[in-house]
C-alpha cells in the first residue's frame, strides 16, 4: 500500500507543533507496533537494533535490508503512520538508498531515519550522506527524511557544555542543504547544547530520550521537535522476560502481562 500524500504530510505536520514535540515509539516486529498503536501513538517508528536482534543479524552492518523492508511491508498495512530506521540506507551508493526509499513508500512507509555512523566507530563523509538524502528526495520527495548525525554516538564532537561543536554543525547545514525534513543527533542530552542547537536549524530537531537526559516536557521548552525512543522498549521487552522468568524461578510475583486473546488480537484476527 504506497503511502499516501495525506498520510506523508499529517506526519510532517507533526514535526510542527511547537510545544508539543512528537513522541516517536519504536517497534521490531508487528505485536509490538500494534500495540503501540493500540495505546494511541499516532506515529511509530521501527528501531533498527531490535529488527537486527530479533533476526539474529548486527545492527548498523548493513545486514538488516531485507528485514527491514519486509517489516515495512507487513507495518505498513496498519493504520497508524510508520517511519522506518534504515541504519545508513544498507549501501554507500546513493541511487540504492534511493531504491530502497522507492520500496518503503510503496510500503505505506511515511518516514525514514537515515545515519551516518559507521560499525567501526567512524562516520561515512559528509557529502556521501548528504548525496544519499539529496537522492532520497529526488525519487521521493513527498518521504520525511530525518537525517542523523552520529557525532555524539561516536565521540566525533568536540562541543562543550554549551552547544555543539563544529564537526556536528557543519554535518547538519549540508543536510539540511540536501533536503533533509529533519535532524537527530542521538547523544545530545545537555539542555543548553540542545537549545541553541535548535536556534541555530531550519528544520526539525530529534532528540534521543535518555534516563539521565531532559524530560519530555523540557525537551518540549527547548523546541525540540521530536523525541525518539530508539531501542528502549525493545531492550525493556528483553529484561521484562528474563525479569519474569526470574521471578517464575524464585516464586516472586509475576504481572502484570497482556492475555493471551489480547495479544492473539493485535494479529487483526
Amino acid at each position: 500500500m504506497t503511502a499516501t500524500p495525506a498520510a506523508t504530510t499529517r506526519f510532517a505536520a507533526l514535526h510542527h507543533r511547537p510545544g508539543h514535540p512528537l513522541l516517536l515509539p519504536n517497534a521490531w516486529d508487528h505485536a509490538s507496533a500494534a500495540a503501540l498503536a493500540a495505546a494511541g501513538h499516532l506515529a511509530i517508528g521501527t528501531t533498527s537494533l531490535g529488527v537486527a536482534a530479533a533476526a539474529g543479524l548486527p545492527d548498523g552492518a548493513a545486514a538488516t535490508r531485507a528485514e527491514t523492508v519486509r517489516l515495512a511491508r507487513r507495518l505498513g498495512r496498519d493504520g497508524f503512520l510508520l517511519s522506518v530506521d534504515a541504519e545508513s540506507g544498507f549501501s554507500d551508493d546513493p541511487s540504492e538508498v534511493a531504491a530502497l526509499a522507492v520500496e518503503l513508500v510503496q510500503a505505506g512507509v511515511v518516514g525514514i531515519n537515515l545515519e551516518d555512523g559507521r560499525p567501526d566507530g567512524g562516520l561515512t563523509p559528509s557529502d556521501l550522506h548528504a548525496a544519499k538524502v539529496a537522492a532520497v528526495k529526488a525519487a521521493v520527495p513527498e518521504l520525511f527524511v530525518n537525517a542523523r548525525t552520529d557525532t555524539y554516538w561516536c565521540g566525533h564532537d568536540d562541543s562543550g557544555s554549551d552547544g555543539p561543536g563544529p564537526e556536528t554543525l557543519r554535518r547538519l547545514a549540508a543536510y539540511q542543504e540536501a533536503g533533509a525534513d529533519g535532524v537527530f543527533v542521538p547523544g545530545l542530552a545537555g539542555p543548553a547544547a540542545i537549545g541553541r542547537l535548535v536556534g541555530g536549524l531550519s528544520v526539525p530537531l530529534n532528540i534521543l530520550w535518555t534516563p539521565t537526559g531532559p524530560g519530555l516536557a523540557e525537551l518540549a521548552g527547548l523546541g525540540v521537535a521530536r523525541v525518539s525512543l530508539g531501542s528502549l522498549l525493545y531492550r525493556s521487552a528483553l529484561a521484562a522476560a528474563v525479569g519474569t522468568a526470574a521471578a517464575v524461578a524464585s516464586g516472586g510475583p509475576v504481572g502484570p502481562v497482556p492475555g493471551y486473546a489480547d495479544v492473539q488480537a493485535l494479529s487483526g484476527r
